[in-house]
């Protein structure tokens, strides 16, 4: 369970870390820098709150996994089938790349959904 939690809070910080070097001086629009920290906070919380595993915060885990792929879905999807410029002008890394790591953090979210769901937990309350 020591990997999927570390997995998130590495996924999570990322995620925030990557999206203010992303929107970094482009003025973007606040409620499109704080989406990723909407779905970063809760998997790196979560991740954290599990040093004390209970039936709730495993469920709180699974769920943070779940609204990150959510989220990254309609981010990566979005980019890929994009043929316009307009997302590339509102960023501070090449278009391509970063849509790359979005589908690099989509398809890790993913995984670590199926893994905080099927992991192994100790017996607990």
């Amino acid at each position: 369970m020591l990997f999927w939690r570390i997995w998130a809070i590495l996924l999570g910080s990322s995620l925030m870390i990557g999206e203010t070097i992303r929107s970094w001086g482009q003025d973007r629009h606040l409620l499109f820098v704080l989406d990723d920290f909407f779905i970063g906070v809760p998997l790196v919380v979560t991740a954290l709150l599990l040093s004390q595993q209970t039936v709730a915060r495993r469920c709180a885990f699974s769920a943070a996994w779940a609204a990150t792929a959510g989220m990254l879905y309609g981010s990566f999807f979005g980019k890929l089938l994009d043929d316009t410029d307009a997302a590339a002008a509102t960023t501070n890394i090449d278009i391509g790349f970063l849509t790359a790591l979005i589908g690099a953090a989509f398809v890790s979210s993913l995984i670590g959904l199926v893994g905080s769901v099927t992991a192994k937990y100790p017996h607990s309350a």
